[in-house]
């Protein structure tokens, strides 16, 4: 098994690196291999749109979205961490993301996603709904925990003074390590669910 984890804060060791390494210390104790990416504090410009990637095979900006595209496609799972800006993930990590998803053409059915987002105080749960989006939109299954996967803390450190949300943070873990598993048990004995042929329709005609 094989998880990548993204930390969206431009801090590399700050509240949002802690919760995502009280997660790494427990796939470690259960033989789940993690590479650690940081993209929070990299210039990461946004998609276009121009799709030149369905010719390229990868994004037309040679950055770090197409550096780690082929840990995408190994990977098991996936963990996208996040401190909150204004209710919202960091702006940086929301462009990583879309163009990450948008560029890549493999198939993601049944890789594990979760997110993980940090903050003082408000503007959690609708940080955590935003990331979610872009595991469910691409046949993701998301990784659930004892709470909304949030953890609270400001100055430096302090994610660490909250209890319950280091907790979330390592059952967390120990809940997508299962659902990995038993997703891999079932690959073996089952194969993927079965595909349609993709029906794109708009609303204007």
């Amino acid at each position: 098994m094989k998880v990548m984890m993204v930390n969206g804060s431009p801090h590399p060791q700050g509240n949002t690196a802690m919760a995502l390494q009280e997660m790494q210390k427990v796939f470690a104790e259960n033989g789940v291999e993690v590479e650690m990416v940081h993209v929070g504090n990299k210039a990461i410009r946004g998609c276009i749109g121009c799709r030149a990637c369905a010719q390229k095979g990868k994004c037309v900006f040679d950055d770090i979205v197409n550096e780690t595209a082929p840990l995408f496609a190994e990977c098991d799972g996936l963990v996208v961490g996040s401190p909150v800006y204004y209710a919202s993930a960091n702006a940086t990590l929301v462009a990583y993301l879309t163009r990450l998803f948008f560029s890549t053409g493999f198939d993601k059915t049944m890789k594990v996603g979760a997110s993980v987002v940090v903050a003082r105080r408000g503007g959690l749960s609708a940080t955590f709904d935003e990331l979610n989006k872009f595991f469910t939109i691409a046949g993701m299954p998301i990784a659930a925990s004892q709470y909304w996967n949030s953890v609270h803390g400001g100055a430096p450190g302090e994610a660490a003074q909250d209890i319950e949300g280091m907790q979330t943070m390592r059952t967390l873990a120990r809940n997508m390590t299962f659902l990995m598993k038993s997703i891999q048990l079932g690959k073996e004995k089952f194969g993927l669910p079965e595909k349609e042929s993709w029906q794109a329709t708009n609303f204007i005609r």
